[in-house]
Parts: C-alpha cells; structure tokens; sequence
C-alpha cells in the first residue's frame, strides 16, 4: 500500500506537467461501448505496475511537451475557495522528489509564478530527461473557459461537468436531477467510472475526461423563505442555466417561471430580485454574494437554503486527445477517484462556512414527494435524448445497490 501511494503521487505530478492530460488511443473517434455492467470485475494490474510500465517506455518521453497550458474556470478568480483547494495539491508536488525516486523517476518542481511552474524529470533506467513548463490560466467566465478548450487554446480544462456534457453526454449526465441523492452514490459512481473497464465511455473525439471530482449538492436558494413548499414556488421565477435543459423541464412542472441565466449573471438576477429561486452548491455562495439576495435592507435574513440535493455537482477535467503520452488518462481518473476523501472534506468545509441562519431543513414528510417530482422530471428530460440512458441506468443501479428496499427499485422506466 506505501508503494501504491508514493506512485499515485508520481502519477499527480506527471498530471501538473501535462502528461496527465494524456491519449488512451489515436485522434479518431472512439467507438462507442454498450450500457456500463455495474459489477464490472476490477483490473488485475495495480496502478503501481501499470505506471512504471508507462514510464519505462521511451514512447511515453517522446511525447512530454515541453509547454502545456491547462485552463480552469476559478469564480472569484485566485482569492476564491475553489482556486486555493485545487493549487493546494499542486504545491505539494515539490515534497514528493524523493517518493518520485524511488520508482525510478528524478523530479524536480519549480513554480515560477503562481500560476506557472517548471517540472524536470528525468529516468535512469531509460537514460532519458524532459522538462515542461505549464501555465495555469485562470477564468471566471466559465463560457470564455470552454470556447478556450474548444478552439485548442488550452491543452487541458477543468470546467463543472453541467458544461462539460457537450464534450461527453454520458459523463455529463452524471449530474442528472435527483440522479445521486448523497454523497456515497456519488463516491460509487466516480469509483466505478475510474475502473480500466470504463476508459472507453471518458473518450469522444478528441477529447477525454482524466478525472471526476465533487464539488457539492446543489441546494435551493429563495430570496424568500416563506416559499417553502412546491405550491408556494409555483408562479415564481427560478433561474436555470441556459445550457441545461433539465432545469426548465423541472420548472415548468411545478408552474413555476424559468428565467434563463448563465454563471456570469446568476448572481446578479437573485440579488436584485429578477428571480427568487435557485439552486446552487455551497461553493457558489461567497463567490456570487448569494448572502445579498437573502437580506434586507437592516442586514435581516430574509430568504433560506433549503437543504434537500436537488443533484450532485460535479467537475470534470478534460484533455485534447493526441497531445500526451497514451495511457496517462487512465492512471490519472484512477488517482483522482482515490483522492475523494479530501474533495468532500473540501465541500464540508464550505457548507459549514455558510452561517446557520441561512440554512433551513425540510420535513422528512415531505421529501419523498421532492424525490418522486425529480424522478419524474428527470424521465422526461431522459425520454427527450438530453440525459444518456445507459448513465441513468447505471446511476440506478448504484440506488438501488446502496438502497434495495427502494420503491424504484422494482420499476423498469429507467
């Protein structure tokens, strides 16, 4: 298990040079893989062999860039919670040199901004050295962030998988209403979509998805807190994400009104009052002032977040297939799949920050009809071609694997 470790570690820094952000075939488009088996069996090569089998071969140095930007979509830029959690791994790299050597691998890290850093490595076995200089460029404007990736201008990107889906539908339906209504599906969900079995449904085109990470249950935000009921929400105004036609869905069938918002201006429109509902994770509420839209004018709290997950948040990291060594993808979903622990520590760590009088509880009565309305919901968007069904399939199955007794669990609409 030590050595297991120091080579996860290794594999995180080939991810801070790039490398992470590798190919697991050619550029051609991926075939596409039948419905996932949820007990699919686990590879018989540990991570342990299969990175030093990688990093033995002179193919895989052939294919180190020298430079590699890497974009990430930061909202509130690098004074933001999200910013500081995601460089924490990467400064860590710098102590691990002599984990590093010990399967092989001389590294040496060097950040030359904040943003930027040099990695040299070099292997003995092969004889063989390399340096990549990566730039990390930060947006606020998650759009800007994607146009960026899409056009080649980012070697690699870590967006919200809400955006990512038009990259990869089925990955991107991962973050499906009512889909994963705790944290533990989500953990077996990203556990098993990081086994080797499944590298083929993280490749489309010309893109692949290196790794899954959570960033926290979307809750509902009012601006009023006497809207604490579906009858009291109908007729309000929501806000939904212009790219996620799930949430209009679920709007329109509790007669409520969907106003349609990116990430940009979400804020703005709850804290003015151009609309009255939401729902955001924890991580959003600092960064967007949410807290403003919840207030009056004396500083009273007036509006609440409700805490019942209407979906799981997710992030996803993605590379340009073709750029990197083959192989690297892999190694690096398996590594973060396994660094799940600290991201979820990450997202308690917000929610708790945000002081308790905004948080309201729902009723245990009332929360089947919540679950059985986003299941509702979530058929129809499934039925109209947006959510993939083999994830909806699979994201059952995990339900009911986690809660057999479950009144779903005997139904086949999904």
């Amino acid at each position: 298990m030590h050595q297991i470790k120091k080579t996860i570690i290794a594999a995180a820094a080939l991810f801070a040079t790039g490398l992470t952000l590798a190919a697991v075939s050619a550029a051609a488009p991926a075939k596409v893989p039948k419905a996932p088996v949820l007990n699919a069996p686990d590879s018989s090569s540990s991570l342990l062999t299969r990175t030093k089998a990688l990093l033995d071969k002179p193919a895989t140095w052939n294919r180190i860039p020298p430079k590699v930007t890497l974009c990430m979509y930061a909202p509130g830029g690098t004074n933001s919670r999200a910013y500081q959690y995601a460089m924490s791994s990467l400064t860590q790299l710098p102590k691990y040199t002599a984990m590093a050597k010990e399967i092989g691998i001389d590294l040496n890290v060097t950040f030359t901004s904040p943003t930027s850093l040099r990695i040299d490595m070099a292997s003995a076995k092969l004889k063989r050295k390399a340096s990549t200089d990566v730039k990390i460029n930060l947006f606020t404007d998650e759009r800007i962030a994607t146009e960026e990736f899409k056009v080649g201008q980012c070697d690699g990107v870590a967006i919200s998988n809400l955006r990512g889906r038009q990259f990869n539908p089925f990955v991107g339906s991962l973050d499906a209403i009512g889909a994963i209504l705790s944290y533990q599906q989500l953990t077996e969900a990203i556990t098993f979509l990081a086994k080797p079995e499944m590298a083929g449904y993280m490749v489309n085109q010309d893109v692949e998805v290196v790794g899954i990470v959570p960033l926290g249950a979307a809750y509902v935000m009012v601006n009023d807190r006497r809207i604490n009921t579906l009858a009291k929400a109908a007729g309000r105004k929501v806000a939904v994400l212009d790219f996620d036609k799930s949430q209009a869905t679920m709007v329109q069938k509790i007669g409520a009104q969907p106003v349609s918002v990116d990430l940009t201006s979400i804020g703005g429109k709850f804290n003015n009052g151009q609309v009255d509902i939401l729902a955001m994770p924890a991580l959003a509420f600092d960064p967007l002032e949410l807290y403003r839209g919840m207030t009056d004018d004396k500083g009273n709290v007036r509006g609440a977040i409700f805490k019942f997950p209407l979906l799981q948040v997710t992030g996803v990291m993605m590379m340009h297939r073709g750029k990197f060594p083959d192989g690297i993808g892999q190694l690096v979903r398996e590594f973060t799949a396994m660094q799940l622990a600290p991201a979820y520590q990450f997202i308690l760590e917000t929610e708790s920050a945000i002081p308790v009088k905004y948080w309201m509880d729902i009723p245990e009565t009332d929360k089947p009809g919540y679950v059985n309305m986003l299941r509702s919901a979530r058929l129809v968007v499934t039925k109209d071609g947006f959510y993939d069904v083999r994830m909806m399939q699979l994201l059952k199955k995990i339900r009911c694997k986690l809660e057999p007794s479950n009144y779903e669990c005997s139904l086949n609409d999904e």
